[in-house]
């Protein structure tokens, strides 16, 4: 089992040698086009000496190279290290000593990257170009080498690694085995069917297991066309590439999708007309905005909950009927909601989310962090640091992590269902909900709000607020301090980071 060989079976049927594998601003990269340059590129590590079992850095945007070499890799039976373009060098320095490469490869756009440039003097940097490697000075790695056979791997034998954001320290390398591709392509094709000539874009960069996922393998896999947006995701920008690639199903974060709603008519300005679907990952997405979503673009949003150490384990779906405030059921994965003693607990109890760790899908464990493995890996279980509860007809409600619900006068607050009330008056892009602490009542509970365009301020103050929000939310659930902001601070993946915000808050 090799999971290049899966990715690109499909492909190597002459009969879909002219389809696209993927479209980007200079148009299509056919199948025939993609797998001679996998072949070119595989060929060229060869001639550098990489063998299985070596770690290869990418740094590099969303580009076929990319994908063609990612694969070239895997084929090879090599494990590529998958880390954001953005990251500094502080932060590329921990991704390296972890990792140890024995190659660096780089997008042409950075060979003169400031991070990269000095880290490992020994190791080579070859630039990844769509006729092979070359090397940082110009010269070329040669081709001579012939493309082997795919390394026979285990199920068990690392693929690749992908690191997670690093909200809680420092970011962790998650090592997923070749048996991957098969457990969560076979999940996400039950889940959103594939249908013939379908184009599928996702708004991340592929140093994320859930665009790589979505965007690269899996239409691969399904014989499908992947949409490749050259650039930052930004509204204009994804609705342009829509446009550009008649795009029928789009993965984004729900982040973006409230930023896109938050610009009036923004869908009257390109032809939408070719989506059948979008998904939302990355953090929960409110009902408020796939309502208005649905209302406004004429297509559904399916949600689905995706972690670094698998991919996608929870969702809904065309053919799940949908349950308010859900992100649906397991696919696959078999989950439950267990105390402190990892015993499950009955329907409807709120207590930590966690997944059989026999799903073939998930993580075998964190590069260099066996501690970390352990602590997460335990009992039978992959325990998460999220508060869930799962009604008796095995719908999941996230409620949130762990560490950003607290408590105040005693009751628990989950912020996502403050942020749903909130969202839900149609006046604010984005909310976020965090704790003030508060010798009296524990927490105080604050709120970060964004302005939709034309928006009158007066309505973020707090007693309008409250007004606002009454029959919506309880009472001793309203918000006590309100913090108008221009924008909510994210991580690289576009998650909000409620701590930054809350540090804004109280002026530290």
């Amino acid at each position: 089992m090799n999971l290049a060989e899966i990715a690109l079976r499909p492909g190597r049927d002459p009969a879909r040698a002219g389809h696209a594998a993927f479209r980007d601003s200079t148009g299509a990269v056919t199948n025939a086009a993609f797998q001679a340059m996998a072949a070119a590129l595989g060929a060229d590590l060869v001639k550098l000496g990489i063998k299985p079992g070596d770690k290869v850095v990418f740094r590099m945007t969303n580009t076929a190279d990319f994908a063609a070499a990612f694969l070239a890799c895997v084929w090879l039976g090599a494990v590529p290290v998958l880390q954001n373009s953005q990251l500094g060098r502080s932060e590329l320095e921990h991704i390296v000593n972890l990792s140890d490469p024995a190659l660096f490869l780089l997008a042409d756009h950075m060979r003169d990257d400031a991070a990269t440039a000095g880290l490992k003097p020994a190791v080579k940097r070859m630039i990844v170009t769509g006729q092979g490697l070359v090397a940082v000075d110009g010269s070329k790695a040669g081709s001579s080498a012939p493309l082997p056979v795919p390394f026979d791997a285990g199920r068990d034998t690392p693929a690749f690694v992908v690191f997670t954001s690093g909200t809680t320290g420092k970011p962790k390398g998650v090592v997923h085995a070749h048996r991957w591709l098969e457990a969560l392509g076979d999940s996400n094709r039950a889940r959103v069917l594939p249908q013939p000539g379908d184009v599928i874009l996702a708004t991340g960069e592929w140093s994320f297991i859930s665009a790589l996922g979505h965007n690269v393998l899996f239409p691969l896999r399904n014989g499908t066309t992947g949409s490749i947006m050259e650039d930052r995701a930004a509204p204009e920008r994804i609705l342009q590439t829509i446009e550009r690639d008649r795009v029928t199903l789009l993965h984004s974060v729900a982040t973006l999708y409230r930023r896109i709603l938050a610009t009036p008519g923004i869908e009257n300005r390109y032809d939408l007309s070719s989506l059948r679907g979008a998904n939302s990952t990355g953090e929960p997405l409110e009902d408020a905005v796939r309502k208005e979503w649905q209302a406004r673009f004429g297509c559904p949003i399916w949600e689905h909950y995706g972690i670094s150490e698998a991919q996608m384990v929870i969702g809904d779906g065309p053919n799940i009927p949908k349950k308010e405030g859900s992100t649906g059921r397991t696919w696959g994965a078999r989950a439950a909601v267990i105390d402190e003693n990892l015993n499950a607990l009955p329907p409807d109890s709120v207590g930590t989310l966690a997944f059989g760790a026999d799903y073939p899908g998930f993580f075998l464990g964190y590069l260099g962090d066996e501690a970390t493995t352990k602590a997460t890996l335990r009992g039978g279980w992959y325990v998460t640091s999220d508060l869930a509860r799962i009604d008796s007809d095995g719908y999941v409600f996230i409620m949130g992590r762990a560490d950003d619900c607290f408590k105040s006068k005693g009751v628990l607050i989950a912020p996502r269902e403050l942020e749903e009330a909130i969202l839900g008056l149609g006046s604010f892009a984005e909310a976020c909900v965090f704790p003030i602490p508060d010798r009296e009542i524990g927490n105080r509970i604050g709120a970060a709000l964004v302005l939709r365009p034309g928006v009158a301020a007066q309505l973020a103050e707090r007693p309008a607020l409250a007004h606002a929000l009454a029959g919506r939310i309880a009472p001793f659930k309203l918000p006590h301090s309100v913090l108008v902001m221009d924008q909510l601070p994210k991580n690289p993946n576009g998650k909000t980071q409620r701590s930054q915000v809350a540090r804004t808050a109280l002026g530290q």
